[in-house]
């Protein structure tokens, strides 16, 4: 016998999932028995609510054991089409278990790699300041899997405090560790009203294959931090290299500068080249270093209904994005950032500004696209004049620190109705612009300028 439930991914692509009927209702107490129902397939299972400690289930001893076999997540969902309901249920892991596991990078500690589970109302929480190799606290590997009204705390990265400025990837002044939030792999995973608190230097929900993905009234949140404040350190990681930094910053040196906001944890909903057909429904970022930073090469990234906070950069997007009904700020950094092709862009700029500096309101560059810029206030009183720049590409690595170059923008379209000035660079070609604010410079080639 089989019923058929139709997903909030699946009705977007226009298709259904098919799962058995569920073979047992169970109630469980204890996380012994939840990763032996986590195990089976095809049941309803109900925990208990209350609060669930790793270091109560995985003692020394067994997690000693774990390692000895490469066995290095704490709990796994390898079945199929179970239903888990833990409205109530808190587990927290302890970062110290770390230190004895002693796992390889990369490495995740809750894993779902079965296919066609719905996981609602789980709060994982990660307590303590012991370091991670390199991982996510929850890792989606398995197809057709829903992680709905969660929360979930990150923690336990080194170093943690400064953002990216000391490097994220090969390149670094000071070595690092990082420790993110949700990681997806996994084709038709569903997201929905989840909320992520990134404090560690990581991504929040973090997209590195598959297709068909969708997050649905989702919240990711870090943590800001000004260059100010971490330029008084006396001691430390950043104060025994002289805050030298692996960006240049618009002056030509390398070395943390005032006067800037950072995050310190890496972007909040972040998609890699390789993935196609993601849909994000009324989502929010706040305080990360990238609001929403969907890149990829065959294009089929949605947003609407979505929101940025104060985070270092709002939006950016590129091949064949659609970014509607959506809105931000540029209180600590750009709103927006276009490359690519044939993307169709709509958003709301916030009048928020700050006494920190920032160097755009939106940079674009790029072929074809489509980018609609208007207030979300009709009373727009943004305090500084903050251009938007057509005809330049990102600052290196996103920094907003380094210095903004001009880049090639062919056929773009550009309607800004803010009263932020446009600048347009020689890189601009055969563009299109209307403008409620000045424009500032044009040094563009064939491009058509309207006042409104």
């Amino acid at each position: 016998m089989m019923f058929c439930r139709i997903t909030f991914a699946a009705a977007l692509a226009g298709w259904m999932l098919c799962a058995p009927v569920f073979a047992d209702n169970v109630t469980v107490s204890s996380l012994e028995e939840l990763q032996h129902y986590a195990h089976k397939s095809g049941n309803i299972v109900t925990m208990q609510p209350g609060t669930y400690r790793i270091s109560d289930w995985l003692t020394e001893e067994k997690l000693r054991e774990k390692r000895a076999q490469a066995d290095y997540p704490y709990l796994k969902f390898t079945g199929h089409d179970n239903v888990f309901q833990m409205d109530g249920v808190k587990i927290e892991a302890d970062t110290k278990l770390r230190t004895i596991l002693r796992p390889p990078v990369h490495t995740n500690e809750f894993v779902i790699s079965g296919r066609g589970n719905t996981i609602s109302g789980l709060t994982i929480t990660n307590i303590g300041d012991a370091t991670s190799p390199g991982g996510a606290l929850l890792s989606i590997s398995g197809e057709n899997n829903t992680v709905q009204n969660g929360t979930f705390t990150v923690r336990g990265s080194s170093p943690y405090g400064y953002g990216d400025l000391f490097g994220k990837g090969g390149d670094y002044t000071i070595g690092h560790h990082k420790q993110s939030g949700v990681h997806i792999v996994g084709s038709g995973t569903q997201i929905i009203g989840c909320k992520l608190y990134v404090h560690s230097y990581g991504h929040g929900f973090y997209v590195q294959g598959g297709h068909t993905q969708s997050f649905q009234d989702c919240y990711v949140e870090g943590k800001m931090r000004a260059t100010d404040d971490m330029l008084k350190e006396t001691s430390g990681p950043a104060a025994d290299i002289d805050f030298r930094t692996v960006v240049a910053n618009r002056y030509g040196e390398r070395r943390v500068t005032p006067g800037y906001m950072k995050s310190l944890a890496e972007d909040g909903y972040r998609t890699y080249h390789d993935v196609r057909d993601l849909t994000f429904l009324n989502c929010t970022a706040k305080h990360m270093r990238g609001g929403f930073e969907l890149r990829t090469e065959g294009g089929g990234v949605q947003i609407q209904g979505c929101q940025t906070i104060e985070c270092e950069r709002g939006y950016w997007v590129g091949n064949g994005a659609t970014v509607l009904e959506s809105s931000g700020d540029a209180k600590y950094g750009p709103l927006l950032f276009v490359e690519g092709k044939r993307a169709n862009v709509h958003v709301q700029l916030s009048p928020d500004s700050s006494k920190y500096h920032v160097h755009a309101i939106a940079v674009i560059w790029g072929e074809e696209h489509q980018v609609h810029i208007s207030p979300a206030d009709l009373l727009e009183s943004r305090e500084v004049a903050t251009p938007i720049l057509l005809g330049y590409g990102a600052p290196a690595a996103g920094e907003g620190m380094a210095e903004i170059k001009p880049r090639r923008a062919n056929r773009v379209v550009l309607d800004n109705e803010t009263k932020m000035p446009v600048e347009i660079s020689h890189e601009a070609i055969r563009c299109q612009v209307t403008s409620e604010g000045e424009i500032k410079r044009n040094d563009g080639k064939d491009t058509q300028i309207t006042r409104e």
